[in-house]
């Protein structure tokens, strides 16, 4: 089965799992692809966040000492 954005290529049984479009592709509007990149993005900057705290830098130890 082809996809719309791209008929050259057949997709597998493990990639059609989500509305017979490969999984990885970036759709707009909402959709199973759409949320897999949410969370990917969101996998991404939580680390990136662990890594700038550990580097000393935290914002949220910033912020609790103007609320003191």
């Amino acid at each position: 089965m082809a996809t719309k954005t791209n008929k050259a290529v057949e997709l597998s049984t493990d990639a059609k799992a989500y509305n017979g479009v490969d999984r990885n592709a970036w759709i707009l509007g909402w959709n199973p692809q759409q949320e897999l990149w949410n969370g990917r993005l969101a996998m991404i900057g939580f680390v990136a966040y662990l890594l700038w705290n550990l580097a000393g830098y935290s914002l949220v130890r910033e912020v609790l000492d103007l609320v003191r």
